[in-house]
């Protein structure tokens, strides 16, 4: 069970928060100007007029499996991973999928694609009854596998990006579910690993200190 708890050092005020702006999070207040970078990925669609975001989906990815703190995600994510550099990559270098962001081991974040845009990172799936979950949704990666517990800064971070994406689009509401809810029997992330609760609970904190 991961500690749910924010730690003094981590305490936020109503100026220490994600921002959106045109689509891009950004740092504001006193956040760390590199807790948040842009990597711009090819792999996404103009999203249609009447497509509003109504779901937070979250994932999660490592490259190689089971590695992490390395760039190739992001060369995953931009369509040059280079498949000489890992085996595994011969079977997924000429892929072209993406999500709109990443939250790495240490909590700092990166963002592929706009919100206005839509990420290819659902594939087949449905929400609710309705299928194409690209169309509507925001798609959110971990860095970290099924079984890997995942760290609290990153927990912290997507809550904070959670809030962020609730206050933007306010359709998303309490929409906020796995990969593997929305592609049952085809994906199993963010795994068991996952521990939602602690994801509650820290939404439930920055939720009250933002409004304290």
């Amino acid at each position: 069970m991961t500690n749910c708890s924010i730690s003094q050092s981590n305490q936020l005020t109503a100026d220490q928060v994600l921002i959106i702006k045109g689509g891009w999070f950004v740092s504001h207040g006193d956040l760390n100007e590199n807790a948040i970078t842009h990597c711009l990925s090819p792999h996404f669609t103009p999203r249609e007029l009447n497509d509003s975001v109504s779901l937070l989906v979250v994932h999660n990815i490592s490259l190689p499996p089971g590695k992490f703190g390395s760039c190739h995600i992001n060369d995953f994510f931009q369509g040059c991973l280079n498949p000489e550099d890992d085996p595994y990559f011969e079977t997924i270098h000429k892929m072209q999928v993406s999500a709109h962001c990443l939250i790495r081991r240490d909590g700092t974040l990166v963002q592929y694609v706009s919100f206005l845009d839509k990420a290819w990172h659902a594939g087949v799936s449905s929400y609710k009854g309705r299928d194409k979950c690209n169309d509507y949704s925001i798609g959110i990666e971990l860095e970290g596998t099924d079984d890997i517990p995942y760290t609290c800064e990153q927990y912290n971070t997507l809550a904070l990006a959670s809030l962020a994406l609730k206050n933007e689009y306010p359709d998303i509401k309490d929409n906020i579910t796995g990969h593997s809810d929305i592609a049952p029997g085809r994906k199993t992330d963010p795994g068991d690993s996952f521990d939602w609760g602690c994801f509650s609970d820290t939404l439930k904190q920055y939720r009250h200190i933002l409004k304290g």
